[in-house]
């Protein structure tokens, strides 16, 4: 078979984008008619319409949307490769904000470290770290995030991603509770007391808690807070029992400005349940981008230091 036009591909791109001959001529500076001729040759190579009039406006087929984020990083990906070479980066000089979204638990045990190796380097770097209520690719896909940092959920199949640390729940209570007084923390002591649960979904049950069941036990949810600095803030005051990411405990210090402040002490659960692998995730259009590279590269080194995989 005859080896297809690539440069189809440019004005299947442009086509996809703007889903509309007027508007694809326009972005690649051809008339209208040359467009609905590459239109009539791309139909006759994928064997698809494409684009379907709807009213007085033009839609995208299913396939056409299908296709759509394929095509996009396949002509980011070329013109990438075409590109010439560029000298080496001057990362003194240079000025650029990323966006990273991630978890309040991970910027309190990596912010500090991962912002003072990146200004180390490029003085003038400013790191951004935006909440994540939900798992979403959106934000790596419309380039509002450079980076997501987390466990991956409905990303996408695009979606590039890296491990950074292998992570486990503890619990964590007062200083002074009976757990921390009294030696061993069983399962029978372990649901002996309140509990306090971190979820943005208000969602009080998980793992801990389906292998308590196997034992025959259950746990007393007594709050469900909406994060785990807050879960934290609860068991530093009271005789409930706290769940959170050991990597949340990584850089901790216990508050000692305030004299009615309690510090915390950590144990291990006494159920086994899975481990957890954080991971930084970006989109493909950045995959070659040597500053974005030297980013993914900082935050796998600083994680790595901290946690090992």
């Amino acid at each position: 078979m005859p080896e297809p036009d690539l440069n189809l591909l440019i004005a299947l791109e442009a086509l996809l984008a703007d889903a509309s001959v007027a508007g694809a001529a326009r972005r690649l500076g051809l008339s209208a008619s040359a467009m609905s001729r590459t239109l009539a040759r791309l139909r006759a190579s994928t064997g698809d319409p494409l684009l379907v009039r709807a009213g007085r406006q033009m839609v995208l087929t299913p396939y056409a949307e299908e296709i759509r984020e394929r095509t996009q990083n396949a002509v980011h990906e070329a013109r990438a490769v075409l590109r010439p070479s560029k000298p080496e980066l001057d990362f003194t000089r240079l000025r650029r904000t990323f966006t990273i979204r991630a978890n309040d638990g991970f910027v309190e045990a990596f912010g500090s470290p991962l912002i003072a190796a990146a200004t180390a380097v490029a003085p003038h770097v400013c790191l951004r770290f935006a909440p994540k209520p939900d798992k979403t690719a959106a934000h790596l896909r419309d380039g509002s995030a450079d980076l997501e940092i987390g466990v991956l959920g409905e990303m996408g199949p695009e979606v590039r991603l890296q491990a950074l640390f292998r992570d486990r729940f503890v619990g964590v209570v007062r200083r002074g509770h009976p757990l921390e007084l009294d030696g061993q923390v069983t399962a029978e002591r372990y649901v002996a007391f309140g509990h306090v649960v971190a979820s943005r979904r208000e969602r009080a049950s998980g793992p801990v808690d389906e292998a308590l069941a196997v034992l025959g036990l259950q746990r007393t949810i007594v709050a469900v807070v909406p994060s785990f600095p807050a879960a934290l803030a609860v068991a530093r005051t009271s005789d409930l029992i706290a769940l959170v990411p050991a990597s949340f405990l990584v850089n901790q210090t216990e508050p000692h400005d305030n004299a009615a402040s309690v510090a915390t002490h950590a144990f291990e659960l006494p159920v086994a349940t899975e481990k957890i692998t954080v991971s930084q995730m970006w989109h493909p259009r950045l995959e070659v981008d040597p500053v974005h590279r030297w980013l993914r590269q900082l935050v796998l080194s600083v994680c790595r230091r901290q946690l090992p995989l």
